[in-house]
């Protein structure tokens, strides 16, 4: 349940020689990836907002081979709505480069690293940027040493899966070899990190701007993937009961991160705050859901923008990625 109060949006058009410009336009959704179903309801909302807003769309569930997607396509432009891989980790976004086609959101690269949270987090901590300490853990019987190097309780996490699939919190060395043997059955590179006790805020970044920071709490062990998509009980907080001098400070940490992986356009930060207040950057997510849980679409709502411009901002982008 959300505790936000807004007025209602005015309702939002395209001007005619926008919708021009878009052309006809893919919402590629669905894919194969363990978050199918989130991206399904993602696809299908953002399919919504544009047809309202008078924009030429139309959905393609995205299954199988990927190159198909560009074999003599009928449309211009394409709004990736896929999560997980093959849609968000640079496989998609390398196809449609190579085809010529336009598309929302990060680039081949950007995507990629985003997508594996061990890179990232050795890019956070190669440029300075604050993010919790952590291992790589290639077998259970590393549980022990792990646990002697960093403080417990730790999260154990798949590197590549995204929507919090396969994320533990363990205490102990015997619970982190459990937990390695579940999440290696999803990717087999597994991140061992410290967990952070205390709040956590998201910070949805578009076209360069922070938005309103998003403060999060669930009565789950942390924002898990039922907190994200099922629950009615996840309270999401904006204002995000920050002070806006360390709200701002937040914003600044999520733009930095969001700059040093390279990412474009839009996207989300989530970052927890420690007991002494300090801030620790988690992961980066380039194609966050858009359903009606979703995190950005509430975060633009603060911000005076509704869904449907949200999802023409995003796609205005790639009317400079085609002229680039």
């Amino acid at each position: 349940m959300s505790d936000i109060q807004h007025p209602g949006l005015p309702a939002y058009q395209a001007e005619p020689e926008v919708v021009k410009a878009l052309g006809r336009v893919a919402v590629f959704m669905g894919g194969d990836s363990a978050e199918r179903d989130v991206s399904l309801k993602s696809g299908n909302a953002v399919l919504a907002a544009l047809v309202s807003a008078g924009v030429d769309a139309f959905a393609m569930d995205v299954q199988g081979c990927l190159l198909k997607t560009v074999e003599n396509p009928d449309f211009d432009r394409v709004f990736i709505a896929l999560h997980g891989r093959g849609g968000e980790d640079g496989t998609l976004q390398a196809i449609l480069s190579q085809a010529g086609i336009p598309y929302t959101g990060s680039e081949v690269m950007a995507s990629a690293l985003a997508m594996d949270k061990l890179r990232t987090k050795y890019v956070f901590a190669g440029c300075g940027l604050p993010t919790p300490k952590f291992r790589t853990m290639t077998a259970a019987s590393d549980a022990e040493q792990i646990v002697q190097a960093l403080r417990a309780p730790l999260s154990v996490k798949p590197s590549r899966e995204g929507s919090s699939i396969g994320i533990r919190k363990v205490n102990t060395a015997a619970e982190l070899a459990e937990a390695y043997e579940a999440a290696a059955a999803l990717d087999t590179q597994v991140l061992i990190e410290e967990w952070v006790e205390g709040p956590e805020f998201t910070v949805s970044l578009l076209q360069d701007q922070a938005l309103p920071a998003i403060g999060l709490s669930t009565d789950h062990v942390f924002y898990d993937y039922d907190a994200k998509y099922l629950a009615d009980d996840t309270r999401y907080r904006i204002p995000c009961g920050l002070a806006p001098h360390d709200e701002a400070r937040l914003q600044h940490l999520a733009l930095e991160a969001f700059r040093v992986v390279g990412c474009r356009t839009w996207g989300r930060v989530d970052i927890m705050q420690d007991v002494d207040g300090e801030f620790w950057l988690l992961e980066v997510n380039t194609v966050p859901g858009m359903t009606d849980h979703s995190l950005v679409p509430m975060s633009a709502k603060a911000a005076g923008i509704s869904f449907e411009e949200l999802v023409v901002r995003i796609l205005l982008d790639t009317l400079e990625e085609a002229n680039a």
